[in-house]
């Protein structure tokens, strides 16, 4: 059996990572599960599984969660602290379901300690990519990622030099506001952007959509993962998510990996690597589907793609300013302080903001880029103030 940790165990990448783990109980023992506060519902998963280790982020949790499993012999622990010791734990795979920067602590833990890492968050590779594949690459641990396109790019890549490739595409779906004529984007409501055509997830992930900077970090997250020069990557948008990603070589072939848009598809892939397992979701059936459209991304629609690309192109500290200044802003959008617009616009002015947050260094270790973080969110919230 392989010993396993579910990081948000709680969301929705821990809810379909641990469905697999219940269709296959002969195969994973799972040690360690975490969430950030809800109690009620990793109390449930902890006796349906049986760790010996359960943690969550939100300190004032720990009581409450003590209590709910008062009658098993499961450690409980909670706090920052407690994730990183956690994520150290000596398993066979780690499955990070942690949403933002709050999961780079852990990661970089995992990767010195897990044999393998199945990495669903990618704000890590996006703020320490660097940081975290070098890491990895020295206690040799494999990294896996989850995300649809990026894990359809891992297959496709399978057996295949690492320099072959001549383009990496990745899809769009679009997200709810594809068509929306730009005058009514400003009224965008937050229970509209969450409200995602294709794929269930959670409510920062679904705005990161709507606005299409989970495209333009999943494009820093690609450049990343497979050592790609950023000009040989593109998005397409493809409103029906089943082609996930286009592989093109250099005599003329271009290969794509296609499945229905259900996470326990890539997860699958990842808790089985190197073989395949059976997954539970629905079969892609292409004749039911009909037809697959494609067209180009209108980039005036999409602001956010923009900048996320800029941040690609600069390296350097502009992705870590560009995830932290975005995830105050989806924050900001989701307690309806900001307008849907504005996120944007705030994610620009940080980029923008030379010499104030914008300097000329490539941050190298944990504590620079929690620095960098930190102060680029201290600028987005003052933002936020002024607006109020």
């Amino acid at each position: 059996m392989r010993k396993l940790s579910v990081f948000g165990a709680t969301g929705t990448i821990g809810d379909n990572t641990l469905d697999l783990v219940s269709r296959h109980p002969d195969k994973f023992d799972v040690q360690v599960l975490t969430a950030h506060e809800n109690v009620e519902k990793l109390a449930a998963l902890a006796r349906a599984h049986m760790p010996s280790l359960v943690v969550v982020s939100n300190p004032e949790c720990q009581p409450a969660l003590a209590s709910a499993l008062a009658d098993l012999p499961i450690k409980v622990e909670a706090g920052a602290k407690a994730l990183v010791d956690a994520a150290s734990a000596p398993v066979d795979l780690m499955v990070m379901g942690i949403v933002g920067f709050a999961a780079l602590g852990p990661s970089l833990a995992a990767v010195r300690y897990a044999d393998a890492v199945a990495l669903a968050n990618k704000e890590c590779l996006v703020v320490s990519g660097a940081l975290l594949m070098e890491t990895a690459a020295r206690h040799e641990t494999r990294l896996l990622p989850v995300d649809s396109e990026h894990n359809g790019v891992f297959q496709l890549l399978q057996g295949r030099d690492a320099d072959t490739p001549s383009k990496i595409v990745l899809t769009a779906s679009g997200g709810p506001f594809r068509e929306m004529a730009l005058d009514d984007m400003a009224q965008v409501t937050p229970e509209m952007a969450v409200a995602h055509p294709n794929w269930t997830m959670g409510a920062k992930i679904s705005v990161d959509s709507a606005t299409m900077m989970n495209k333009g970090l999943e494009l820093i997250e690609a450049r990343v993962l497979f050592d790609i020069d950023p000009a040989l990557l593109d998005v397409v948008v493809h409103p029906q998510s089943i082609v996930h990603a286009f592989v093109h070589f250099r005599d003329g072939s271009v290969l794509a990996h296609m499945a229905t848009p259900d996470m326990r598809v890539p997860l699958a892939y990842c808790l089985g690597f190197p073989e395949r397992m059976d997954h539970g979701a629905n079969v892609l059936d292409l004749g039911v589907i009909g037809a697959l459209n494609f067209e180009p991304i209108d980039r005036t629609r999409f602001p956010c793609l923009v900048h996320a690309e800029r941040a690609m192109h600069a390296g350097g500290i502009y992705p870590t300013v560009l995830n932290a200044s975005n995830e105050v802003a989806v924050a900001g959008f989701l307690s309806g302080q900001l307008k849907f617009t504005d996120i944007a616009d705030m994610v620009a002015r940080a980029l923008d903001a030379e010499g104030e947050l914008i300097a000329p260094f490539d941050p190298a270790t944990l504590g620079e880029l929690e620095a960098c973080d930190k102060k680029t969110r201290h600028f987005c919230l003052e933002l936020i103030k002024d607006l109020a």
